[in-house]
């Protein structure tokens, strides 16, 4: 599987990246700790590289619970002067502060819908597929992004604005962007 031509942002040298694009992103993954493990690292990420994201993945998981969104909503704020001093994890206030509120948010909106998955299906009933053929056809936003994101800051999310919206649905495959040629394209 050494001559696989994948999609351009993600062939390069980089095993993790490699490994991220080949066997998670666009593919559906609805489970609830796993979506808010997206959420968080697509937030933190923006500025960013993914690579820089994927290498502090396993530093992420401790500082944050394991992404059980129960448990990080508990945090206090010594619990964020903590991780301001955890080299593992990106050092950022403002996102730190928005991983814990949206931990709470995301309780408040799996009591109200069942789960963030059913929240989510408001928006995107099935896994949008699109066929680009090239990079510059994927876009880094839609409307459908643009609606969520909308409605996620008025239900209490902070850091989810269109285009980390976006990065997020592709990573948890509710929006396959593969590039048609990609071997790693699910068609569900």
């Amino acid at each position: 599987m050494n001559n696989i031509t994948r999609c351009p942002w993600s062939d390069h040298d980089d095993p993790l990246i490699k490994e991220y694009h080949d066997h998670e992103w666009g593919k559906l993954n609805l489970d609830e700790h796993y979506l808010y493990e997206m959420l968080l690292l697509e937030s933190f990420q923006s500025g960013l590289s993914w690579s820089t994201i994927l290498h502090k993945r396993a530093h992420f998981r401790t500082a944050f619970k394991n992404f059980v969104p129960e448990e990080v909503a508990q945090m206090s704020a010594s619990d964020i002067e903590q991780l301001m001093q955890d080299k593992g994890i990106i050092r950022n206030k403002r996102k730190i502060t928005a991983a814990i509120t949206n931990a709470r948010a995301l309780l408040i909106i799996d009591a109200q819908y069942g789960s963030f998955a059913h929240y989510l299906q408001q928006f995107i009933k099935t896994p949008i597929m699109h066929h680009p053929q090239t990079s510059s056809e994927v876009p880094t936003t839609n409307k459908v992004a643009q609606k969520l994101a909308g409605q996620m800051k008025k239900d209490g999310f902070t850091f989810v604005g269109p285009v980390i919206i976006y990065s997020f649905l592709e990573g948890v495959g509710l929006i396959n962007d593969h590039l048609e040629n990609c071997p790693f394209k699910y068609h569900g």
